[in-house]
């Protein structure tokens, strides 16, 4: 009697509706996250470091010492008491460079020492038309190595303040020219309305081949990726050499015979795996970006020791979510390490700029010490207190979580009899069918 045909699995409702359900989740989870930390860094910002420097010595008008530098520095303060954007941390300029120099602070707008000097010189009564000293000058210095949009935030913000300043001391200029009752042409009541040159200059220079400041987190972000395509490598083959999956070799399937092994010790095998694996695409990630492609890096050695760790604890914390929670692990992992860590990791939009929830996400999320880390190590000569330091602690603390994770998972599965494959009876005494190549089937 000849069997019924089976039904196209296309027509079976579960396949339909949680292929959907998953693809719907996932499709509006990555964009609620990456559009949604995006979507307003101007009206998210809160808190953007900007250094302000003060080094105007002062100078003697009308029979008094003024300090026009105090001046503009109070100015910013208060116009700072209304607006909260921008975090002006008042510093010298060593302080200054030191901290755009490590990533501290995004920029800083610098009034020299002449200022005060510069400006008085405007408002003497010889000065001439025809003879007007040089302008005073406020210098805005940015830092693309901390992130090229926060560095555009203060910049903006910075020449801001200082035009501002301008515009006040401009008034006082033109008021003092009318008590003198000085005859000034169009062109030089213009010139004293707004008197101050405001500069920009690269306050932390970087390589021309450092992607404007974004190569430590390319970098980073493969090897993240790095870390998970090994992880579901390492997966599949230790499966497959357990017999545990097929490999298909064209029209052909090969399986080998099934070896009953604990989950514990199917973590540890993978996890060994992922180790080795670990240094060769370590070494070949920073021979293609530093060799071949010719990326500006220094201290070689510590990028090299510092890319292996990384894909290995980005292997083994996948694993052990694959290990605890099977095929849905490889969604959770992709979530943890890629949908949530992008937007909260301030490579691109600062941290200040982010929403409140990302905020959180980045205390903990690996992309953001990882991309710090790489900072360090690419633009700030390895500074254990430019990132390297938190980002090797973080890296410390996801490791020792991911293995005690994925061993208490495993070691549960393993007391409770929840073995992958159901083993043999004691009775059956049938061994394994060896490996054989057969036809694949559909």
């Amino acid at each position: 009697m000849p069997h019924p045909k089976p039904r196209s699995v296309l027509r079976r409702p579960q396949l339909w509706i949680g292929t959907g359900l998953i693809a719907a989740v996932v499709s509006m989870l990555f964009a609620l996250l990456y559009v949604g930390g995006n979507v307003n860094p101007r009206g998210n910002l809160r808190d953007l470091p900007v250094a302000l420097v003060n080094a105007d010595a002062g100078a003697d008008a009308g029979g008094r010492h003024v300090k026009l530098g105090d001046q503009v520095v109070a100015g910013i303060r208060k116009a700072a008491e209304n607006d909260k954007s921008i975090d002006w941390q008042p510093v010298s300029r060593e302080e200054a460079d030191k901290r755009l120099g490590s990533g501290k602070v995004f920029g800083a707008l610098v009034i020299p020492q002449d200022f005060s000097a510069t400006v008085t010189a405007l408002g003497a009564p010889q000065a001439a038309p025809g003879k007007q000293p040089a302008p005073p000058v406020m210098s805005v210095l940015t830092n693309q190595s901390a992130g090229s949009i926060g560095s555009s935030m203060s910049s903006q913000a910075a020449q801001k303040a200082a035009h501002a300043a301008s515009a006040q001391i401009g008034q006082e200029l033109l008021k003092q020219a009318a008590a003198q009752k000085a005859q000034l042409p169009p062109a030089a009541q213009l010139k004293l309305a707004d008197p101050v040159t405001v500069t920009v200059a690269d306050g932390h220079p970087l390589g021309a081949r450092s992607a404007m400041g974004l190569s430590a987190f390319y970098y980073a972000l493969v090897l993240v990726v790095c870390g998970m395509l090994g992880a579901n490598l390492v997966n599949s083959q230790v499966d497959t050499a357990l017999g545990y999956l097929h490999t298909d070799f064209g029209p052909f399937r090969k399986r080998e015979p099934v070896q009953h092994t604990s989950r514990v010790r199917t973590l540890a095998i993978g996890m060994a795996l992922m180790l080795g694996l670990s240094l060769v695409m370590g070494s070949l990630v920073e021979v293609a970006t530093v060799g071949i492609l010719d990326m500006d890096a220094s201290h070689l050695g510590h990028l090299w020791l510092y890319s292996v760790s990384t894909i290995a604890v980005v292997g083994i914390g996948s694993l052990a979510l694959f290990a605890a929670f099977g095929t849905p692990g490889m969604l959770l992992a992709t979530v943890v390490f890629v949908a949530m860590a992008v937007p909260s990791s301030g490579a691109t939009v600062p941290l200040q700029a982010l929403p409140g929830f990302f905020r959180g996400l980045s205390e903990f999320e690996p992309l953001r010490q990882i991309t710090e880390g790489l900072r360090s190590l690419l633009y700030y000569g390895a500074q254990a207190d430019a990132g390297l330091a938190r980002a090797w602690a973080s890296m410390g603390i996801a490791l020792a979580a991911a293995l005690a994770f994925g061993f208490a998972v495993t070691a549960f599965y393993d007391r409770r009899g929840l073995h992958r494959i159901p083993r043999p009876e004691v009775e059956a005494g049938t061994p394994d069918a060896p490996a054989a190549a057969e036809p694949a089937t559909a």
